[in-house]
């Protein structure tokens, strides 16, 4: 039985010892690894200790700091969003895809905005897929269509609307200035306004993206990292029952 409260694990159980990196815009030396310790300080570890330090340039130094922790993690008040929601095999959505849809189900993804990186979208759409899966492009009963990136979100309304799209997958990795955010509003708003109640199932993912966010972006369901195609597939089977 998990306990409530735990604290971190280091060298013995409860020890608190944790481990953190930073960079400080400070000139390698004495003085920067007191620095790095005042802020570790003041970050709650004690004691700490500075077991690593790199100048970067003249002007800043990277740093990884070991020190206790004196913080308590309270299980009780954790939330998070768990999956309600089966994993299913390739064969398993496959078989329900038919069963329900009897035709294909139709996914559209990209990274829309200016975010150029792809590789979340296509670790998640690509056959190659990720993590020892298969991406939805290997599913039978799966049509995909990956626009790549940099795609606007007009464009990928009007692509979604044209290939009748039960799904539409965005990925975000830029996140300067909540850019992930403000896309992934601005696309459900234009979702939304183009067809209203019968707009497709809208996913968005990426690192930065918080799965408590879904309502607050308009969307069906925010993955995060670590997010593989058969997390996606299953949804998508569950998304689709919802539906019908």
């Amino acid at each position: 039985m998990t306990k409530r409260h735990v604290r971190p694990y280091g060298d013995t159980t409860g020890d608190g010892m944790v481990q953190v990196s930073f960079t400080l815009p400070v000139p390698p030396g004495p003085k920067a690894d007191g620095a790095a310790l005042q802020l570790a300080t003041k970050m709650g570890l004690d004691p700490a200790m500075v077991v690593h330090s790199h100048g970067i340039g003249d002007s800043f130094t990277f740093f990884v700091v070991y020190g206790s922790a004196s913080h308590i993690v309270d299980l009780d008040a954790v939330t998070v969003v768990e999956r309600e929601y089966p994993l299913l095999s390739p064969s398993e959505v496959n078989g329900a895809v038919r069963k329900s849809l009897r035709r294909k189900l139709v996914v559209v993804g990209g990274c829309i905005g200016t975010d150029a990186h792809t590789v979340g979208i296509d670790a998640i759409l690509n056959i190659k897929g990720f993590a020892g899966e298969k991406g939805l492009e290997y599913y039978r009963e799966l049509r995909v269509i990956n626009l790549g990136a940099q795609v606007s979100v007009p464009e990928l309304v009007k692509r979604a609307r044209s290939e009748k799209a039960d799904a539409v997958l965005v990925s975000q990795v830029v996140t300067q200035r909540d850019a992930h955010i403000l896309n992934t509003r601005e696309m459900s708003a234009a979702f939304n306004e183009a067809m209203g109640e019968r707009r497709p199932v809208l996913i968005a993912g990426g690192p930065r993206f918080d799965p408590l966010m879904a309502g607050e972006l308009g969307v069906d369901r925010v993955f995060g990292r670590g997010t593989t195609p058969g997390e996606v597939a299953s949804f998508l089977v569950h998304a689709m029952k919802g539906n019908a």
